[in-house]
């Protein structure tokens, strides 16, 4: 099938996630993906845990199915002239280092401009490249601690939490993909590239904020809330007998109908339960009602008869569960991908389900360097003598 980004070249200078990601999503989505790394040795992310049997990082398997992998060394002058003419060829350009290491390397976004004036350039950071702390090492639970998150995860009177997954390096990636579509888009109409700089800390805060907006009506700290929500109730997981039951309402007709499902029509008509607000002020008594209903109750049977009047909610599986649950894999959510060393390895599907262009993750990921002629031979005119020569000085 055809491919959103045909035609598109990327040239990824990123490493471990966030910057990966985003040029996954780019790959999956059609684009041209030269990933380059260090001659001998591939980046560090390719020995990240966990692994396959064979000794593969699922990291790596995850974030790099598709690309071309090149090798080069940017610190030897030859490797500086083959990035820069590798910029001069390419639509986009992505790196995740800390900021200011490429402008010393010598190919930064003034620099790249002049090789390639409608080039877009992406930088992905912990906190950007401008600011009092653009200089500070960042990783992705310092972005969910600075962007507020961990502030607001976690029970009530308990410690601040990160969520179970690096959130702050995925919203890094998919803002980063995000602004390069749209950039590549303002360059087709203007012919005019772009610098982008996307923070990881940015990312957090603008997810954080929405619900928490009235601190600056209010000054009062947002508390941490646990499972529910600050706004409305019942809302979160709650105790059943065999589980938990995951429930979810926010207007007033849904309150009614959690109120049929547990038999108690009585609450509909209860003036401090009447609206959204009031039920948020007696949030305690609400889930206790709740709570008193399903502590006996077999999930099963709860999910059952809150289905019955559409009330939005769900069970809590286990991680085994989701990962063998069979509407996922009816999406296909997981698929498997053959790869040279470790064979057949189950990795995640592709999100973007498009009927015209839909996202491709049945790609394998390349072996170190194994790009290298195509790319510096094909793309650049190197012929094989002067790559034998590259190589044995470990300028790729």
């Amino acid at each position: 099938m055809a491919k959103a980004l045909e035609g598109v070249k990327v040239l990824d200078f990123t490493q471990y996630l966030s910057g990966p990601h985003c040029t996954a999503v780019l790959s999956e989505l059609g684009a041209e993906v030269i990933k380059i790394e260090m001659p001998g040795r591939g980046e560090p992310e390719r020995v990240a845990m966990p692994k396959t049997p064979k000794k593969e990082s699922y990291q790596f398997l995850s974030y790099n199915r598709g690309k071309k992998s090149v090798t080069l060394n940017l610190k030897d002058p030859k490797g500086l002239e083959l990035a820069k003419k590798l910029a001069a060829k390419v639509d986009v350009l992505v790196e995740n280092f800390a900021p200011g290491v490429l402008e010393r390397l010598g190919l930064g976004y003034e620099e790249a401009k002049k090789i390639n004036p409608g080039i877009v350039y992406a930088s992905i950071s912990g906190f950007g490249h401008t600011g009092p702390r653009k200089n500070d090492v960042c990783y992705d639970v310092v972005a969910q601690a600075m962007g507020g998150l961990m502030s607001v995860t976690g029970y009530p009177g308990g410690e601040p939490l990160k969520v179970g997954c690096s959130l702050g390096d995925y919203m890094g990636g998919y803002n980063g993909a995000i602004a390069i579509l749209a950039a590549l888009y303002y360059k087709k109409v203007t012919g005019e590239g772009q610098s982008i700089d996307i923070s990881m800390q940015d990312g957090i805060w603008a997810m954080v904020f929405p619900d928490r907006a009235n601190y600056f009506d209010t000054g009062v700290t947002p508390k941490r809330f646990g499972n529910k929500l600050s706004s409305s109730a019942p809302f979160g997981a709650y105790n059943a007998k065999d589980g938990y039951v995951v429930i979810c309402t926010i207007t007033d007709d849904q309150w009614h109908k959690v109120c049929q499902a547990m038999g108690r029509d009585d609450l509909i008509s209860e003036e401090k339960y009447s609206t959204r607000e009031k039920r948020t002020y007696n949030m305690e008594e609400v889930d206790g009602l709740v709570q008193a209903w399903l502590k006996d109750m077999p999930v099963e049977e709860a999910i059952a008869a809150l289905k019955k009047f559409k009330v939005p909610c769900s069970p809590l599986p286990t991680f085994d569960e989701v990962a063998n649950d069979p509407h996922l894999l009816s999406r296909e959510m997981l698929v498997e991908v053959e790869q040279p060393v470790s064979g057949k390895v189950k990795l995640i599907g592709s999100v973007y389900k498009m009927s015209k262009t839909p996202g491709d993750r049945k790609m394998r990921v390349p072996e170190v360097g194994e790009h290298n002629q195509e790319v510096y031979g094909g793309l650049l005119g190197i012929d094989d003598g002067e790559l034998e020569k590259l190589k044995a000085e470990a300028v790729i």
